[in-house]
């Protein structure tokens, strides 16, 4: 078990934080093609391709003096095997009618499911509450901000694609983050890395 951490200059405030697998450059170039391929059928709020993420746990708000105590929880997660991830297909949350986030699909098996399961397991222990949805793991292409927006165009132009399959590859370690809200959008800034068995 061993992490590598690169830490990260702080406010005074507390911190919003989420744990999260990153995309190999190859892969988020492929997705952002693809964003820029659909981006004109709809006038909604589209991912940023260096925000993309497999989000593996969102912790919330919690006080920079308490850092290294989520540190030292993830720490305790680290020491397992590399994960095989695929991204393929396309979804709506919470349903195709009413949708509110257009996402991607993200297969990791049991052992994605089992790296986010034992890190709510971690988190707790240091105060963090449990999810309690079933963990779902996705890539958020786009937000749908007015219920009102005209889709019909974006569903057609999705349908129409020759592919679902958008790529393979395989995770090597786990982050932690911080996000911050700023008139250009999200800003995320890497505040740790916990490296699997290989990294």
């Amino acid at each position: 078990m061993r992490s590598c951490q690169r830490d990260a200059t702080m406010s005074e405030s507390g911190m919003r934080l989420f744990t999260a697998i990153d995309l190999p450059e190859p892969l988020a170039d492929r997705l952002e093609r693809l964003i820029a391929r659909l981006r004109p059928h709809a006038p909604i709020r589209w991912s940023k391709v260096r925000n993309l993420h497999i989000t593996t746990k969102f912790i919330g708000e919690w006080p920079e003096d308490r850092l290294e105590e989520v540190k030292s929880a993830l720490s305790s997660v680290a020491s397992r095997r590399p994960i095989s991830i695929a991204l393929h297909g396309f979804g709506w949350f919470p349903n195709p009618h009413r949708p509110r986030i257009f996402w991607i699909a993200v297969e990791g098996g049991q052992a994605l499911r089992k790296l986010a399961a034992d890190t709510e397991e971690a988190l707790q222990g240091v105060g963090i509450p449990r999810e309690a949805r079933e963990y779902r793991p996705h890539l958020t292409l786009a937000r749908i901000e007015e219920s009102d927006v005209d889709l019909a165009l974006l569903r057609r132009a999705v349908a129409s694609l020759p592919e679902r399959d958008w790529g393979e590859f395989v995770a090597e370690n786990q982050h932690l983050y911080r996000s911050e809200i700023s008139r250009s959008g999200s800003q995320y800034t890497k505040l740790a890395s916990f490296c699997f068995e290989t990294c």
